[in-house]
């Protein structure tokens, strides 16, 4: 049965990725780790303690895992007590140390926290980032600290020596309700957290190296790529309050069956707003997309599954797609959101050379963007050349010249010689050719490509080179939005049936494409096997065995989504009017890998 799924499967859905946002300070690998998260009535810690650490948080091991059963421990009760008194204590903003509650207490393995951070380097301090301990057992406790009302603050105190320093290391993040109040850290010293219930992104700690790399809700992210400007936009359900009805049942919470008419309400108020302009023309947004977001420790990520949300905390992010032929001259948005309270919005175009920041006003509130990319060339779609693909042939045209005429001279000599007449000349003739045949043969060569009839087999790197070309052809076509450019793109490196089949299948992820740009851009491509024979059915043709990986990527507000697919499949290629082409395909066997996994040589599909 034929697979063509591979050409569909590096469509990224957001749903189900993570952005690829770098926390530097690499306080998540810490060898203890506090997720605090300050609820409507109370704290609650999710603690995850390093088995060398135990000693420092005894109060939580379980009696049944105390080796010396004669030690006389205090009660359960009151060993809590003592912990959140000693070892982790919250002090609400009327001075009352919080008591605290044991949830729940196991063994568990570490959870891997290891996001791009671990082994860079700190810039601050040019050393490397620390790595978690290579025992991955913790000691895992949910601990609540009940309080009444809403204090104005919270301070958090760690275990502390005589001396005033932290005991031992504890990574922490901490949470007013969903919102994210910074990006890990380590809590060595007495903080105090500021709580604005009405506005949980508002709560902030009075340490300011304690804060999140998201500081705005509301933010303008503008892609300009070859065939299509996209901006995307995030916004709080909370501002949208500033300009539209929200139709919302209740004040606090956006019921799960409200999600979508709300969205619809935000999409037609968005795509009446902020107009774009590309290479002087106004144009009409074509398509859109949105979602709730949540924004975490790892950067943006969409909510794979409904569910209620606090009106004060909700996201959603929005994509308005605008078709452009090749690579615009210039891009601009007038941006029209402003409230009383966000009188400056973070506003990034980002073009095929990277980002660029800058911030937007009610006195400046055009974001302009320029192709300055003066020697940027969009990747284009090739037909697969016999003859750049093989290695070429290198005949020896004078040594070849010269048997061919002591061939001839020979046959002169040997008609003499039946005619009994004198063949000096010819004899001369065939010695001097061979001569020249034997001196001219290292030196005097002609190199030439090799004919598609003289090519009886393929070597490995000429096969690797082979299928890079063509599968960076096919995932390249579907780069284009038009899906005539599609058909056609793909017509240079795949032929017969099988080019209708992949073209009908991706007629689906086509449309997804212009609703905002949910396809991975393919950046790299790895050949990890190609071996190639002879096809018995057809002369000119090659059956391939090959395994590869395809690695893409996608950007939407501000973060990176990046995949990675292995691939181990059948192929068909062959030779038709002196260019390679896909003629079938069976996929054995394919799987999503870790995206920063080095499998092999990478070959740049660009």
């Amino acid at each position: 049965m034929r697979s063509i799924s591979l050409f569909i499967l590096l469509s990224i859905a957001t749903v189900a990725a993570h952005a690829d946002w770098i926390n530097l300070t690499g306080a998540e690998t810490s060898p203890n780790i506090a997720e605090v998260y300050v609820l409507d009535d109370h704290v609650k810690v999710k603690l995850e303690v390093y088995v060398g650490n135990l000693q420092s948080f005894k109060e939580l091991i379980p009696d049944d895992r105390i080796e010396d059963k004669d030690i006389n421990r205090p009660p359960l009760q009151q060993r809590i007590e003592q912990f959140a008194n000693n070892t982790l204590k919250f002090i609400d903003d009327n001075s009352r140390v919080l008591p605290a509650q044991l949830v729940r207490v196991e063994q568990r393995m570490r959870i891997n926290r290891k996001f791009t951070s671990a082994s860079m380097i700190y810039p601050y301090t040019l050393e490397h980032t620390a790595k978690a301990p290579t025992d991955q057992h913790v000691l895992y406790a949910e601990i609540i600290y009940p309080f009444e009302g809403k204090p104005e603050s919270i301070t958090m105190v760690p275990s502390l020596d005589q001396k005033g320093a932290a005991k031992v290391t504890l990574g922490f993040i901490a949470y007013h309700k969903t919102v994210p109040v910074i990006d890990f850290h380590v809590l060595d010293a007495p903080e105090k957290l500021n709580l604005d219930w009405s506005d949980p992104w508002q709560s902030s700690f009075d340490n300011l190296d304690l804060n999140r790399h998201h500081q705005s809700v509301l933010m303008s992210f503008l892609y300009i790529e070859p065939h299509e400007v996209r901006h995307e936009i995030l916004i709080r359900v909370k501002d949208m309050e500033n300009w539209i009805e929200l139709g919302l049942r209740g004040g606090e919470y956006i019921e799960i069956e409200e999600l979508d008419d709300l969205k619809q309400r935000i999409n037609a108020f968005l795509l009446e707003k902020n107009p774009v302009m590309i290479d002087g023309q106004l144009l009409e947004p074509m398509l859109i997309r949105s979602d709730y977001i949540n924004i975490g420790v790892t950067g943006i990520q969409v909510q794979a599954q409904p569910q209620r949300l606090e009106q004060s905390t909700a996201i959603i992010g929005v994509i308005i797609t605008y078709l452009a032929e090749g690579l615009p001259q210039q891009v601009s948005v007038a941006w029209e959101l402003f409230t009383d309270q966000v009188k400056r919005v973070p506003a990034t175009a980002i073009d095929p050379a990277g980002p660029l920041p800058t911030y937007l006003t009610p006195d400046d509130h055009v974001h302009t963007w320029t192709n300055f990319l003066e020697h940027y060339t969009p990747p284009a779609v090739a037909q697969v050349a016999v003859k750049d693909t093989v290695d070429k042939i290198t005949l020896p045209v004078v040594s070849i010249g010269a048997i061919i005429v002591a061939i001839a001279a020979g046959w002169w000599l040997w008609q003499l010689r039946r005619q009994r007449l004198p063949y000096m000349m010819p004899l001369l003739a065939v010695v001097t050719a061979a001569v020249i045949a034997v001196v001219a043969f290292p030196f005097m060569k002609l190199t030439i490509h090799r004919p598609a009839v003289m090519i009886g087999q393929l070597s490995t790197d000429e096969t690797r080179l082979i299928m890079h070309s063509l599968l960076k052809n096919v995932y390249l076509s579907f780069e284009f939005r038009d899906e005539s450019d599609v058909f056609d793109k793909l017509a240079l490196s795949v032929n017969g049936e099988l080019l209708e089949e992949i073209y009908l299948q991706n007629r689906n992820s086509l449309a997804v494409k212009k609703a905002g740009g949910a396809q991975a851009r393919v950046n790299e491509i790895e050949i990890l096997e190609a071996e190639a024979e002879m096809s018995t059915s057809d002369g000119n043709g090659f059956a391939v065995r090959a395994k590869w990986t395809a690695k893409g990527s996608v950007d939407h507000w501000g973060n990176v989504f990046v995949r990675k697919n292995y691939y181990d499949g059948l192929l068909n290629i062959q030779i038709e009017d002196g260019q390679w082409k896909i003629t079938d395909l069976d996929l054995l066997e394919e799987k999503r890998i870790d995206p920063y996994s080095y499998t092999g040589s990478a070959v740049d599909s660009r």
